[in-house]
C-alpha cells in the first residue's frame, strides 16, 4: 500500500520561507512522476511543481517559478518542496502525490497517490 506523509507547513510572513517534506512507503519516488498540487479556500487544486523519473523532467507553475524548487532524496524516499520569498497567494494546503507513470505532468488525473496534505498560511 502506497502512503505519503506531508510535514513542514506552518504560519509565516510575506518573504519568508518553509520547507515541505513528503515521505512515501509502498513506492520507490525515483521511478514514478511525483508533484506538489496546493488547494486555497474556495478554489479548485491547482499543480505547484513536478519531478518526473528523469532528472530533466522538471516542472512549475508560473506562479512559483523562481521561488519554489522541488527535490527529491532517493535514499529517504521523500520529496522535498522548498518555498522561497512567499506570498499571502500562496496560502493553501499542500499535497504531495504520485503518479501511476513516470513522466511528472500538470494533470491531478495522472497521480494516483495523495497524501493528507500541510497547511501553509502567509500571513503578516
Amino acid at each position: 500500500q502506497v502512503q505519503l506523509v506531508e510535514s513542514g507547513g506552518g504560519l509565516v510572513h510575506p518573504g519568508g520561507s518553509l520547507r515541505l517534506s513528503c515521505v512515501a512507503s509502498g513506492r520507490t519516488i525515483s521511478s514514478y512522476a511525483m508533484a506538489w498540487f496546493r488547494q486555497a479556500p474556495g478554489k479548485e487544486r491547482e499543480f505547484v511543481a513536478g519531478f518526473g523519473w528523469s532528472r530533466g523532467n522538471i516542472l512549475y507553475a508560473d506562479s512559483v517559478k523562481g521561488r519554489f524548487t522541488i527535490s527529491r532524496d532517493n535514499a529517504k524516499n521523500t520529496l522535498y518542496l522548498q518555498m522561497n520569498s512567499l506570498k499571502f497567494d500562496d496560502t493553501a494546503v499542500y499535497y504531495c502525490a504520485t503518479g501511476w507513470g513516470r513522466i511528472a505532468t500538470t494533470r491531478s488525473g495522472d497521480y494516483d497517490y495523495w497524501g493528507q496534505g500541510t497547511q501553509v498560511t502567509v500571513s503578516s
